[in-house]
């Protein structure tokens, strides 16, 4: 699966560069080999923004820092009760 397109390729290959992209791949568009812009599918990017606003939320980052340093234990959700 291409990743990279030239602008060129990019006017012939519209289609395969966006079904690339929607497959979760970040395509680069390159204008005279050096890339000029990057395109991702909406779920990507929401997920991108998604992990900024965390990493925003000082309250998660304190929790965050503590479960690196093995402060906190996890327990998988199915031990849950109902």
């Amino acid at each position: 699966m291409k990743d990279t397109y030239s602008i060129k390729e990019l006017q012939r290959e519209t289609a395969a560069a966006i079904r690339t992209a929607e497959d979760g791949t970040l395509v680069t568009i390159t204008r005279h080999d050096r890339p000029v812009v990057h395109v991702l599918s909406a779920e990507r990017l929401g997920a991108i923004l998604e992990t900024m606003e965390l990493l925003a939320e000082p309250n998660f980052m304190r929790q965050l820092k503590n479960l690196r340093a093995g402060k906190l234990k996890m327990y998988p959700a199915s031990s849950l009760a109902d």
